[in-house]
This record gives C-alpha cells, structure tokens and sequence, in this order.
C-alpha cells in the first residue's frame, strides 16, 4: 500500500517540477523518508536520480518549444554541476555521524541532513509565497532592471552556493534556480522555468554518480518510481501555458511551509 501511494505522489512531483521548472525534490525526498522509510542520505541520492531523470525529459519538451536559454544555463550551469558533484562525492560522504553530540542530545548525521533540508524548505516557501503575491500585482520584471548588463560574478556565486545546498539535500535545485534566472539573469518566467530545468537534468545526474560510488542503488523501486515521475513531468509540461504561474507559486509555498514544519516536528518527537 505504501509503494502504490509512493508512486501515486511521483506523479504528483514530476507535475509540479513540470509546472514549476523544479521542486520536485521538496516532495521527493520526505515521501522516500517518511512513506517509503528510505534512509535519509540514501533517500537524498535517489532523489536526485528521480528529478534529473524527468527534469531531462521536460526540458526537452520544452527545448522544442525554443525556451531553453543555453547561454545562462552554460553561465549558471556549470558551476553549479561541479559543486552539486564534488558535495555528494566528498562533503556529504565525509560528515560525522553522529554530527552532534551532547550528554543528552544527539543528532545523527541523516537527522542533520533532514533538518537542514526542511531548513531550506521554510526559506524557499516563504520566497515562493512573498514572489507569487508579487507576481501578481506586476507580471514583468521593470524594464530598468531588465536592461541592465548581467552581473557574471553575481552570477556564477549564486550557482555555487546553489550547488552546495543542492547537494547537501539530494535537491535539483529548481526551486533556487528559478528566482536567480528571473531575477538575476532577468530572463521570463517560462524561459527560467524551461533553463532551470535542463540545469536540474545535468547537476542531479552527475551528482547521483556521486552516489552511486558510496552506496548500492535498489534498481528494482527507483526505475518504475522515476517512470512514474516522468508521466506526472509530461502532464505539468503540458498544462504549464494554462495554469497562473503566480497563483501556483503561492499554492505550492504553502505546501511546502506544511511539509517544511510536518518533517521538523518528526524530526523533534524523534530526537527527544
């Protein structure tokens, strides 16, 4: 019962990651952890797998359609793919475990990689809920800021810290991606969305290889979930031109709040 709902949601998360061009991941890794009782860093690993996987499939769906900006995904991709690689390879495999420990408190290193995941998860809620509200009281970006030449250096620092943080917790990343291309990059919304996922595609592919060098994969359960993710990924892709990018942004903030303070809960009661 818990696989056939487990892959129920991978439909879930490949139409949200469709829609959104990312996030994927904030639903992927708590339904491994929680529904599946997938070991937290082994969980991180397998996500990665699963949203590269369908992030492939729709940015080609979406390169068709011309709205994949190779340049910026070049300029913000590679970097990001290198630190996504280098993190799952050498950072997550070399943290202690236990990663605290007090006389009465101590936290494991999957509960430290759980907590800091929901971490990012309140902060990227509370950006997806303020830009939707702002998006929908102005759906462009000013032509002042707009035209202004592009900040490289900026650039290239954001995608390194995204990389970091991606490859902490198993994440595509798309849910970072996105705001940086439209607010750095200063590219349109459905373009950002399109970029963001064929930078999701190449970092979590690379950085599952990463994983693949620690620890077995279970072939068997990940193939037939990701096949699941891809169905749900060609759906989002298809009904993205007719959904208010904006409304659904502040929609899935909220979700995300929940499912952010549901794993800190679970996290707290288990600890203590």
């Amino acid at each position: 019962m818990e696989e056939i709902l487990g892959f129920f949601i991978a439909i879930v998360v490949g139409f949200v990651m469709g829609l959104l061009g990312g996030g994927g991941s904030i639903l992927a890794v708590p339904i491994f952890v929680y529904i599946l009782n997938i070991e937290a860093v082994i969980a991180t690993g397998y996500s990665l797998f699963v949203v590269g996987a369908a992030a492939l499939v729709g940015a080609y769906r979406y390169f068709q359609q011309n709205l994949v900006n190779l340049k910026i995904a070049l300029v913000f991709g590679a970097p990001t793919l290198v630190m996504v690689y280098l993190t799952r390879a050498y950072i997550v495999p070399a943290l202690p475990d236990p990663f605290l420990s007090f006389d009465v408190f101590i936290l494991t290193k999957n509960a430290a990689i759980v907590v800091f995941f929901a971490i990012v998860m309140l902060i990227s809620s509370t950006i997806m809920i303020r830009k939707g509200a702002k998006q929908q009281e102005q759906s462009h970006i000013p032509k002042a800021v707009s035209n202004k030449p592009l900040n490289i250096p900026v650039l290239i620092l954001d995608a390194t810290l995204v990389g970091l943080i991606a490859g902490l917790v198993g994440a595509g990343g798309g849910f970072l991606i996105v705001p940086s291309l439209v607010f750095l990059a200063r590219i349109p919304m459905k373009e950002a969305i399109a970029t963001s996922l064929f930078i999701i595609a190449i970092n979590s592919l690379l950085g599952f290889l990463g994983d693949w060098q620690q620890h077995e994969i279970d072939w068997r359960f990940l193939l037939p979930f990701t096949s699941f993710t891809i169905v749900g990924i060609l759906l989002g892709t298809h009904f993205c031109k007719y959904v208010p990018a904006a409304k659904l942004k502040q929609i899935f903030g909220y979700m995300v709040l929940v499912i952010a303070f549901f794993i800190l809960y679970k996290e707290f009661v288990h600890i203590n």
